[in-house]
């Protein structure tokens, strides 16, 4: 069996900076046509200055790849409307972070709501910016994206016409409320359509597949499932590939990222195979983020075949998802 994804997008992925940058770059750019890349390096990607010179580093790590990176900013109160119109042309996005919540963020923003955030808002839905979320409170673990909810509602309510994407959901209350409001939209990872919480410390502590937001329960698992295997219109593929070296994986204070960007075409193919959905993946990994954005990727082709293919152990210094083991497709040619 066979299969061709027309101009692959990840619309959430994390490729780091310096040495990690050359290890995972080519890793998604000879793949993918276009990414939507993540703003939290060390410092933030908060100017034009600082987006520019990050862009021109990946693409000098991508080499001759035909791939477009698709940069965001680190969301901040004060950004105003000039800025931001002269930012426009080079962004995808602006990516919003609660302070402190995940890898690189406590540049965040303390406090979110509507009143808080309404210089910036305001600017982005008056220029048609898309916002990015991470979207969890500080409360329990579990619970975070839940209480979250709530946020998401006040925003979508307050700024109609801002385009907010809900980034990486995990939870049932999540998919309910993409369809209550026009303005909200999705993105949805690999390892959320396939784990749970159980999979990563119901047996032995799996590290490589700890991530934040955490896994859920399988209600929230079988909820991803049915909107992402359908095709619904409101979501898209973001892998929320997050590379660390296997040092800051396997230790006392684990850090949180599930690396997937080499495998994810080729298990997302396994997935829609197996539910009998492979039609609706061109959809999920490229043309509803192409509606959603009015975004047009370079053109690229990704030949797939369904045959056996045994994943590294380590890409460098990092541990992918499914490292060792068998999985049931291959990426046979890109052009």
């Amino acid at each position: 069996m066979q299969l061709t994804i027309n101009s692959p997008m990840d619309m959430h992925l994390h490729l780091r900076d310096g040495d990690m940058l050359k290890t995972t770059a080519p890793l998604s750019s000879h793949y993918f046509a276009a990414a939507i890349i993540m703003p939290n390096l060390t410092p933030p990607i908060t100017s034009l200055k600082q987006l520019v010179s990050y862009k021109k580093r990946i693409l000098e790590a991508a080499k001759d790849e035909l791939f477009e990176p698709l940069m965001t900013l680190f969301f901040k109160n004060d950004y105003d409307y000039a800025f931001l119109e002269k930012a426009k042309p080079s962004i995808g996005g602006i990516k919003l972070y609660p302070a402190g919540i995940t890898t690189n963020s406590s540049a965040g923003v303390a406090t979110i709501d509507s009143q808080s955030l309404k210089k910036t808002l305001t600017a982005m839905s008056d220029l048609d910016i898309p916002l990015l979320v991470h979207g969890e409170t500080n409360g329990f673990v579990m619970d975070r994206e839940r209480e979250f909810v709530a946020i998401y509602e006040e925003l979508a309510q307050n700024f109609p016409n801002l385009k907010i994407i809900m980034e990486h959901i995990t939870t049932k209350d999540s998919v309910d409320i993409l369809n209550r409001y026009d303005n909200l939209y999705a993105t949805i990872t690999l390892h959320h359509l396939l784990i749970t919480l159980d999979d990563v410390a119901g047996g032995k502590l799996r590290p490589h597949l700890f991530c934040k937001p955490i896994a859920k329960t399988n209600k929230d698992k079988e909820a991803l499932l049915n909107v992402a295997l359908s095709a619904h219109p409101k979501v898209m593929f973001g892998s929320d590939s997050a590379p660390h070296p296997r040092s800051e994986k396997e230790a006392c204070g684990c850090a949180a990222g599930v690396f997937t960007a080499p495998i994810a075409l080729q298990v997302l193919a396994q997935l829609f195979e197996k539910h009998g959905n492979l039609n609706n993946l061109q959809s999920f990994v490229s043309d509803n983020a192409q509606l959603i954005y009015g975004y047009t990727p370079p053109p690229k082709k990704v030949f797939l075949e369904k045959k056996p293919f045994i994943v590294p152990k380590t890409y460098g210094d990092v541990v992918p998802m499914y490292a060792g083991q068998k999985i049931e497709w291959s990426i046979v040619d890109v052009n």
